[in-house]
């Protein structure tokens, strides 16, 4: 989907993201599952929490129909360094955070936003407008792919699980 068209999607199915490799990962492949969308990031002081809660979230739900679809993003204090595929792999194996599927890094703000983020923010704006505040924003979507909820990179991960169990 093209920048311009993400106003017109009627969910995040009609996207298409690149996973860390570059290869193209079409979204309609997670219908039927309760998808949580995060922008992940190595060096935030939100890091190791997100990443320990992320993995208990999927250690949890992941048999029960949740997905967890993890964007790296640099824009919030240059805090995601690492590159795209083997170095991503490697960082993430190191800091032993299984926390489900991982695509190539992106913008979330900005003229230069994936069109996937530019969809969510405008169907779940945030308190103070639509743009994304930091590292570990995250978007609960139903298993009809409409974004139902936002959180702030402050809440935990495991605050979540009673919206995601009202979705399973």
């Amino acid at each position: 989907m093209s920048n311009g068209d993400y106003k017109n999607a009627a969910s995040i199915y009609e996207f298409t993201v690149k996973d860390t490799h570059g290869n193209d990962v079409s979204l309609d492949k997670y219908k039927g599952q309760v998808v949580l969308v995060v922008n992940i990031a190595s060096k935030c002081g939100l890091t190791k929490n997100n990443y320990q809660k992320l993995t208990d979230l999927k250690e949890k739900y992941g048999d029960k129909g949740l997905v967890i679809l993890n964007f790296p993003c640099n824009q919030f204090g240059s805090q995601m360094p690492e590159a795209d595929g083997e170095a991503m792999v490697c960082h993430l194996r190191d800091s032993k955070a299984d926390i489900g599927e991982v695509f190539a890094k992106v913008d979330v703000n900005g003229d230069n936003a994936a069109p996937l983020y530019k969809y969510l923010k405008a169907k779940q704006t945030g308190t103070l407008g639509s743009g994304i505040k930091w590292n570990f924003t995250k978007f609960l979507v139903n298993k009809e792919g409409i974004p139902v909820n936002r959180y702030a990179p402050t809440t935990d991960p495991m605050d979540i699980a009673k919206d995601i169990e009202k979705l399973l």
